[in-house]
């Protein structure tokens, strides 16, 4: 017989992401970011193969990488909109969590499997943050996947990617909740 935790069900059934525009200080400090990045890291890891790893970014690397973000947009030639809004990102951006896939050569886990257990890294981040009582959003933008921002920003390998960036703080303002998708639209049910 199951035996349902309703709070942690409810959490799920409610839970929102805060925009990162709207956290602001005190970001969590060392010790109060470990026990959420030790929750993340007890995600699906088919093989325990630990395809993934983290990248803190304090006050100082947000600032740099913002810098970076101008100069590799203009780089490749980007529209300076899409430029802004990502030196804006960084910039104003007190804590992440950068979430590197990091897939390893493996008989028996396909990199595909490997590259989704990042993925679900990124969810539990998100979730412990808010279950920790902070404020978390998940962002990627153009330059989380270019190999040069990357590379160069957050000294990642030939090999990896980042799955996600979680910005972390304190919220100032609680999103309305948006529109959900429909279960039963997108549910198929297989009984023979």
């Amino acid at each position: 017989m199951p035996d349902p935790n309703p709070a942690v069900m409810e959490f799920l059934l409610t839970r929102r992401s805060r925009p990162a525009k709207t956290l602001v200080a005190p970001y969590p400090d060392r010790n109060a970011l470990m026990p959420i990045l030790t929750a993340a890291a007890r995600s699906p890891d088919h093989g325990k193969l630990e395809p993934w790893r983290f990248v803190v970014l304090e006050r100082p690397a947000l600032e740099r990488l913002s810098a970076l973000a101008v100069r590799r947009g203009t780089e490749l030639g980007l529209d300076p909109d899409k430029i802004e809004k990502q030196r804006q990102t960084w910039a104003g951006s007190g804590l992440a969590v950068v979430v590197v896939s990091s897939p390893v050569t493996s008989d028996k886990i396909p990199r595909i499997e490997q590259v989704y257990s990042a993925g679900a890294v990124c969810l539990a981040l998100l979730n412990a943050a808010q279950a920790a009582g902070w404020g978390a959003n998940w962002l990627t933008g153009w330059p989380a996947h270019d190999p040069g921002f990357a590379q160069q920003g957050l000294g990642l390998a030939q090999d990896e990617s980042v799955a996600g960036v979680i910005h972390l703080g304190t919220e100032t303002a609680t999103p309305p909740d948006r529109p959900r998708p429909d279960v039963n639209a997108i549910t198929t049910w297989i009984g023979e």
